[in-house]
């Protein structure tokens, strides 16, 4: 498979919000090592920004979901320990 057809593949939408969690992870190991040349630690920072986007879209989707089955009646969380005060 050529390069440019595994960047393509790359840069396709994640499957899942756990999918691109792990592709982030991976991403950001590869550039903490620091054995990325600069062009590809460019790369590597420009599909990690896609990947946080898409991760937060996914996230406030998810959040809309939760306050219409709850209907908009969220309440903060209290720790058990805390209500025993």
């Amino acid at each position: 498979m050529s390069k440019k057809l595994t960047a393509a593949a790359a840069a396709a939408a994640p499957a899942s919000f756990e999918e691109a969690m792990a592709e982030l992870a991976q991403l950001v190991t590869q550039m903490e090592a620091g054995q990325l040349p600069l062009e590809a630690s460019v790369a590597a920072y420009q599909r990690g920004s896609e990947l946080v986007k898409y991760c937060a879209t996914q996230l406030d989707s998810v959040e809309a979901q939760v306050k219409v089955l709850e209907g908009d009646m969220l309440k903060p969380f209290v720790d058990a320990g805390e209500a025993a005060q």
